[in-house]
């Protein structure tokens, strides 16, 4: 006989944030896949003391449409009960006649700490059953150990351990909408807004909207400011004010306080601002209150919840009696897993060094990221004002900032991080119009020139703007006439470029570098910021813009599971942008949980095509007429030479024989977004300041000792994020170990493996492999048939 199936239970508790739902979806569906019963247990901890109809077996059809939801779809609920042993005996008792002990937890910190004492219990729990009667031994005895897997599912991003957690970044893309639109009212009538978002204990989400938004002030508990608040609050936004700027935001964190733990309101913060002695500014008061919990995921959430749960579910099988319960955190861009009591306790840690007014302690208890985005935030809001940080005449740079490549969002973040620094310590920066063809062709225009500096009241409004301000263009340095551009900047006397761009921008820096032993002048530092939504620069795992076009991809693809789902029988086909790399569509896949992605790192055949053409019939025959029943297959672009969407479209169209229908759509352009994503404004303000740092390590006129500059590998570089860590890469290296050249990619990708989720959660069965195209003399051999 058979052995009965593990069951594995999912709930979600505490809080609602997005994503939980995307949580869900993947443990059910991991759990059918590894050959597991998945349940569900509806309304939190209260299902499990209630028990009966909200503990509820799952089939892989129920979980449908899932990642678009907002919320928790299975409920959430207090449960005093719980708090209580009683309830806990009733709950384990429920868990017990359902057959299940293992249990994978969605929550905050409070949740997990629950499920710990749970765990820690559950043996005298069984004990307790069986002597008072209420279940047999023989009832208990498959179920002697519980196995518990936390996630965090948090829209304040509190938990220590986690880069990220489930929903905090769609809480942040919430309230940045809100302030860009709160922006544009404060802007006519020239009015001053005190922002109030969510944040007891912890500052992120004030800290990150910040920065993202370009606030004049924030507040937040972790960091307070000193007992002179007041006028140094003044004294910023007057500054704001005498350079012409018509808005002022302020944003304060629910939970901020004063260095001697007095709690800061927004009310005060408004009385400050219009005091008729002082600033006298109109001002008003927004909290955003709930707003910051709705609304869908956005694609980093459901990518996180989605990768998240297929490791726990993983994680709860392999665990033993004697694994300490862990929970599943994002560090070092990887997935992993973390003792869950020890990442609690060091939370906790964060709110006792508040209370104890221990605010160094507070702030070192918080990511690297955290402190990188303060010391960012500071730097950009009070330049002008810390004359300390301003460095001397003779240490002072010319920085000329380009853009190379096609627009991505984030790039104008960039660039207004970048000048707001080098204003700050003194440097000059100098905008560098529509890349290097605009400096060629352009640099001495009457009366706008290519080459001028920034005037920062614009500039300062950069912040949530996409595309790119500065223009941007393909062409390469060679192109132009590598002699010409390393004439001009001789005549414009840089001392540094900061390039902004994608794969024509890291084969421009290579240029430059290849040219410095014939032209003198281009001895000069270079950076790469990656800005691309193709995220196919060599020497980073993201590129800016790259979430803003999941963003777009995803919420274009929501729209059109709509579509297919109301019409029932239909198959979408969707092209996506990204070059030869096939990370948006696989990425995209991931959050819109398509049925098949097609991608130019593995190719496509007619044997594969049969395979899901196939699959599909089967699954619309089985299928009832229920809705949601619509399908997704995203193809990348260059996927392949002759099976564009259209076709493959066409193709399942023909193969269906009218028992359901296929359209192909083409979303294009509308990947590269509009506004830019939060994630990616973040991003941008953060590395923007480390590649000015780094310029800056050279000093003025560089091209004076030309020897030192070639030797020094790091002087043609690129930043990246390379797991946990913001990294330096030297571009000599990147082109000769790292680059796949004809393709237009790194030779080596982490995201690739999340493929494999993406077939899994779509149910894709095995299919046949592509084969891969014969090159060069083999393949000329093999047609004369000499091979």
């Amino acid at each position: 006989m058979a052995a009965p199936k593990k069951k594995i239970a999912v709930m979600t508790s505490g809080g609602d944030s997005p994503g939980m739902n995307a949580v869900v979806r993947a443990v059910v569906r991991m759990a059918i896949h590894m050959g597991c019963d998945p349940y569900c247990v509806y309304e939190g901890y209260e299902g499990l003391v209630r028990g009966g109809s909200l503990i509820r077996k799952m089939e892989w059809n129920d979980v449908r449409g899932y990642l678009s939801e907002g919320g928790t779809l299975i409920g959430t609920a207090r449960c005093m009960e719980f708090y209580e042993r009683p309830g806990r005996l009733t709950a384990a008792k429920n868990m017990i006649l359902n057959g299940i002990d293992a249990l994978i937890i969605c929550g905050g910190d409070g949740s997990l700490t629950g499920a710990d004492k749970f765990r820690a219990e559950w043996p005298s729990l069984l004990d307790e059953l069986v002597s008072s009667g209420q279940l047999e031994t023989k009832q208990i005895q498959p179920y002697r150990h519980l196995n518990i897997v936390g996630l965090v599912g948090s829209i304040d991003n509190d938990l220590s351990g986690t880069d990220a957690t489930i929903g905090a970044f769609s809480s942040l893309a919430r309230i940045c909408e809100m302030v860009d639109y709160i922006e544009a009212t404060a802007s006519s009538h020239s009015r001053a807004f005190v922002i109030e978002v969510m944040g007891r204990h912890c500052g992120w989400l004030a800290l990150m909207a910040g920065v993202a938004t370009g606030a004049d002030f924030i507040f937040i508990p972790e960091k307070p400011r000193e007992d002179n608040w007041k006028e140094e609050m003044c004294q910023v936004i007057q500054k704001h004010r005498d350079w012409g700027k018509r808005k002022t935001i302020v944003i304060i964190a629910e939970g901020a306080l004063d260095r001697h733990g007095s709690k800061i309101t927004p009310q005060m913060v408004k009385d400050l601002l219009a005091d008729k002695q002082g600033l006298a500014l109109d001002t008003r008061i927004t909290t955003l209150g709930h707003v910051q919990r709705g609304g869908t995921a956005v694609a980093y959430d459901r990518m996180l919840a989605t990768l998240q749960g297929v490791e726990a579910v993983k994680a709860v099988l392999e665990a033993t009696p004697e694994t300490e319960t862990c929970f599943i955190a994002i560090t070092e861009n990887k997935i992993v897993r973390k003792p869950l009591m020890a990442a609690v306790k060091e939370t906790k840690q964060v709110a006792k060094a508040i209370e104890a007014q221990d605010f160094e302690q507070a702030m070192s208890l918080r990511d690297t990221e955290f402190s990188d985005q303060y010391k960012s935030y500071m730097m950009t809001t009070t330049m002008g004002l810390d004359q300390d940080i301003h460095l001397e005449e003779s240490k002072r740079m010319k920085i000329g900032f380009i853009n190379v490549g096609a627009p991505a969002g984030g790039m104008n973040a960039a660039i207004r991080a970048g000048v707001a620094y080098c204003r700050s310590r003194g440097h000059e920066p100098l905008g560098i119009h529509n890349g290097f063809a605009g400096f060629a062709r352009h640099h001495g225009d009457e009366p706008l020139g290519a080459v001028r500096g920034f005037d920062w009241l614009e500039v300062d409004g950069w912040a949530s703007k996409g595309g790119s301000e500065i223009g941007t263009n393909r062409e390469l340095p060679e192109e132009s006439g590598m002699e010409l551009i390393a004439k001009l900047v001789e005549k414009y006397k840089f001392d540094a470029l900061f390039l902004i761009g994608g794969f024509e921008a890291f084969h421009s820096v290579a240029q430059l570098r290849k040219a410095r032993s014939r032209f003198p002048s281009l001895c000069i530092p270079m950076t790469l910021l990656p800005a691309t939504i193709s995220n196919n620069v060599p020497g980073t795992e993201y590129s800016l813009g790259s979430d803003t076009c999941l963003n777009e991809l995803v919420a274009y693809c929501d729209k059109i599971k709509q579509s297919a789902s109301a019409t029932r029988r239909r198959v979408f086909v969707i092209e996506t942008q990204g070059g030869r790399s096939g990370y948006v569509a696989v990425l995209g896949g991931l959050g819109v949980g398509a049925s098949a992605v097609y991608i130019p790192e593995e190719g496509i055949s007619l044997e594969m095509l049969n395979a899901d053409v196939k699959h599909l019939k089967e699954v619309f025959r089985k299928d009832k007429g229920q809705s949601r029943a619509g399908r997704l297959i995203l193809v990348n672009e260059k996927a392949s030479k002759v099976f564009s969407a259209k076709l493959i479209a066409d193709i399942i169209r023909e193969e269906a024989h009218d028992r359901f229908e296929s359209r192909d759509s083409i979303p294009g352009h509308v990947q590269q977004g509009g506004v830019p994503s939060a994630m990616d404004r973040c991003r941008a303000v953060r590395l923007a300041i480390k590649c000015i740092q780094h310029l800056e390590t050279y000093g003025p006129a560089p091209q004076k000792n030309p020897g030192k500059i070639i030797k020094d590998p790091l002087s043609a570089s690129v930043i990246g994020i390379k797991g946990a860590d913001v990294v330096l890469s030297p571009v000599e290296q990147l082109e000769e170990g790292e680059t796949d050249w004809k393709n237009r990619r790194p030779t080596a990708t982490q995201w690739l493996q999340n493929k494999e989720v993406v077939d899994i959660l779509g149910g894709r069965p095995d299919y046949p492999q592509p084969e891969r195209s014969l090159a060069g003399l083999t393949a000329k051999d093999s047609k004369r048939g000499l091979i």
